[in-house]
């Protein structure tokens, strides 16, 4: 099959399963062309994907770019230059109501398309009033909605005023064979040189990631003398704020900022624990990566976290906002080390049930009866 995919390129969740879904598929034999404005993260070159980008220019006569007209002319032309059979896009806004007009333009009204819906696009503009009516035009003129949980469903069908039969549930998928606990003793030695347990969390320093909460459970933890150290992955506009609490809570010595990483996987095998209090998560792929790799999880309960995470078996499920819960978990699971072990075996047996083979035929049978 030959499917344009559109989508974000930046580390969130949507544009890393984006990416890794265009891979997968490639390696079983179908051709992808990847629209996007810029390179998408972690995105390899060659193997049956094909990167088309998307050119961000500034017309003197307007304030703003013309974003989402750029993306209908590059799809217009990826849509006559390569045939594809299908259009895939990540997000409702802008990538359907690009795919609708792109579709019209280049006379290609035939070509199906399948929609993914993957949280922002529901969970805060779905919220918009003035919004709204645009989000469920491209929904509802879309031939296949897709969401990557249950939770996210539900959201949309009552935010929206459409039925959750409507939209089709998908989960999030993970490489088993790629993610997994392999320590390497150098790279544990430099981020916890005294053998401190390592707490890992991972995002794009959005708001709606609580980073501080966090940074606050921390601190009560090593007020408590508790020996770990903190390490934040990522970049995002809350890491100034979050470099400034550290700074004024005097853990410069016990927090590492990384930066954007683009394979978590050396990460996730010396880490001890991951932590997510996010106020909002519409699936939660750090908390798979996670498990993948025998770590066990503290998040927060919201969103289609539950459906990930086995709150009391792989991880721990604390209130929103609640960073003393969150502390409280953190310690519990550090702390006792058979509960521990036994969560960190369960993690991984979960992780398992959302692993690559069971997942990417469920888009690839959704393909077949959408061009059939």
């Amino acid at each position: 099959m030959r499917i344009a995919m559109l989508c974000f390129p930046t580390p969130g969740g949507s544009g890393v399963v984006a990416v890794e879904l265009a891979q997968e598929l490639a390696k079983r034999g179908h051709e992808i062309h990847l629209v996007s404005h810029a390179m998408p993260f972690r995105l390899e070159k060659g193997g049956g994907v094909f990167y088309h980008e998307v050119p961000l220019r500034e017309f003197p006569l307007f304030p703003y770019p013309l974003f989402t007209m750029e993306v209908v002319a590059k799809l217009v032309a990826v849509l006559q230059e390569c045939s594809p059979q299908l259009i895939h896009v990540h997000y409702a806004l802008p990538y359907s109501i690009a795919a609708l007009l792109a579709r019209s333009i280049s006379g290609r009204d035939q070509i199906k398309l399948l929609t993914t819906i993957h949280g922002t696009d529901i969970s805060t503009w779905g919220r918009d009033k003035l919004m709204q009516p645009m989000i469920r035009h491209s929904l509802e003129n879309s031939d296949v909605i897709t969401a990557v949980s249950y939770n996210l469903r539900r959201e949309a069908a009552i935010l929206l005023n459409m039925a959750e039969e409507q939209i089709s549930v998908i989960y999030n998928f993970i490489d088993m064979d790629r993610y997994q606990r392999n320590p390497e003793a150098g790279l544990r030695r430099e981020l916890a040189p005294q053998g401190e347990r390592i707490i890992l969390h991972i995002s794009n320093f959005r708001p709606v990631k609580r980073v501080p909460d966090l940074i606050q459970s921390f601190a009560l933890l090593v007020k408590e003398k508790r020996d770990y150290v903190l390490v934040l992955v990522g970049e995002g506009m809350e890491k100034q704020l979050a470099q400034k609490m550290v700074q004024e809570m005097n853990l410069s010595s016990r927090v590492k900022f990384l930066g954007t990483q683009v394979d978590p996987v050396p990460l996730l095998g010396v880490a001890d624990l991951v932590a997510l209090p996010s106020e909002k998560e519409s699936f939660g792929l750090v908390a798979l990566e996670a498990m993948a790799c025998s770590l066990p999880v503290v998040a927060t309960n919201t969103g289609g976290l539950p459906e990930v995470v086995s709150d009391g078996e792989t991880g721990l499920l604390v209130p929103v906002h609640d960073y003393i819960a969150l502390a409280s978990a953190i310690r519990q699971l550090l702390d006792d080390h058979e509960l521990y072990s036994r969560f960190s075996a369960a993690a991984r047996r979960r992780a398992e049930q959302f692993a690559t083979p069971l997942i990417i035929p469920q888009y690839e049978e959704l393909y077949r009866k959408l061009i059939e």
